[in-house]
């Protein structure tokens, strides 16, 4: 266990900041999964909210530094592949 008080500190916030980037990447990968849903159901319109409500979401958890920004820029280019495909078929 830590002796010093900046180290209890630092234990503190590392804890606190866990659970929030918890909270964050869960929620990403929920909007990523939501559009994916979207996507296989066929619904243009649905597709595209649910993939812009997702990309938003994947670039606020790489501006806090959640998840790296060349890993949101990879789901980013998935998920956009996907919906063009969509867009290609109908």
């Amino acid at each position: 266990m830590a002796n010093h008080k900046s180290a209890l500190k630092r234990i503190r916030q590392n804890e606190k900041r866990r659970l929030q980037n918890r909270t964050f990447r869960n929620r990403t990968r929920t909007l990523v999964k939501q559009a994916r849903t979207a996507m296989s159901g066929g619904e243009l319109d649905a597709a595209k909210e649910a993939t812009r409500a997702a990309i938003r979401d994947l670039d606020m958890a790489a501006s806090r530094g959640t998840i790296h920004p060349r890993n949101a820029a990879r789901r980013k280019g998935r998920l956009m592949k996907q919906l063009a495909a969509l867009e290609a078929q109908q």
